[in-house]
């Protein structure tokens, strides 16, 4: 069992930069592929990036790409999404997910373990 808990999340204005973080429980985090998703309120949880299990590799949503950087320190136990040139739309709760295996995910089904979701709010 992996516990996550976010943080970093607040207000920003449009344009401006965030980096969120996620703080992992156990001993073998590098076995477990990361990702971000976020949720608007009353819309669907969407994939955002994803990272492998020795962060080897990344994946991006298209909207993200090229503003969003995710990365992982896994000495720390930790994964990170550094998310710049904020726009208001991208306003939500943002949760960080622990995947069933150390490869990259992007559906939310390949993911078992979630954090309880930090608040981001863009302000136009």
């Amino acid at each position: 069992q992996v516990q996550l808990g976010e943080s970093g999340g607040g207000l920003v204005q449009a344009g401006g930069s965030l980096r969120l973080s996620c703080a992992a429980s156990g001993r073998t985090f590098s076995a477990y592929g990361m990702g971000w998703f976020r949720q608007a309120p009353g819309k669907e949880r969407e994939f955002v990036a994803a990272i492998s299990g020795r962060g080897w590799s990344t994946f991006y949503a298209d909207s993200v790409k090229g503003r969003f950087t995710i990365s992982r320190e896994n000495a720390k136990n930790t994964v990170y999404l550094q998310m710049n040139s904020l726009k208001p739309e991208e306003t939500g709760v943002y949760y960080c997910a622990g995947g069933r295996s150390p490869n990259i995910h992007h559906r939310k089904e390949e993911y078992d373990f979630w954090g309880q979701g930090t608040q981001v709010t863009v302000s136009s």
